[in-house]
């Protein structure tokens, strides 16, 4: 069994679109990817503050493409930064056949999660800024799903 031992920053699901997740018009229900984005959000806060996180929000949300059932999928979440008790998070969904080609992006949004402590309440989650240039693009696009939440 791996044991995680310092702070991580993303994480990655992945995994094959199942048939329970078909919707009416054939292709994997919104309500399945949503939950898959809040799974990964949960992985990504959790791997960087390495206790319990909830849920806070999920921003700007875009359904680009459908996934179709036995496609390959891949969930990435990736810290863009921290506030006092939350992490904000860009989460990209990619899917594709198996049998050719590559991953194209089919869902992006933004998610905030936030660190608790065994009541539930908010606690000071470790700071991060990022440093590079990729990571201060993303922050930016993240920030800007965020605006008006």
């Amino acid at each position: 069994m791996a044991t995680i031992t310092q702070r991580t920053t993303h994480f990655t699901l992945r995994f094959l679109a199942q048939p329970c997740t078909v919707n009416f018009g054939g292709k994997v229900h919104g309500g399945t990817v949503m939950s898959w984005i809040d799974q990964a959000g949960y992985a990504c806060s959790s791997g960087w503050s390495q206790r319990y996180c909830v849920t806070a929000y999920v921003g700007g949300i875009r359904f680009v493409r459908p996934i179709k059932i036995g496609d390959v999928v891949e969930v990435e979440a990736r810290l863009a930064y921290t506030g006092d008790t939350s992490m904000n998070i860009a989460v990209e969904v990619r899917s594709g056949d198996l049998k050719g080609g590559g991953l194209e992006k089919t869902t992006e949004c933004a998610i905030v999660m936030v660190l608790v402590d065994a009541d539930g309440k908010p606690v000071a989650v470790e700071p991060f800024h990022p440093t590079d240039d990729a990571g201060k693009t993303l922050a930016a696009e993240v920030k800007k799903r965020l605006v008006g939440r």
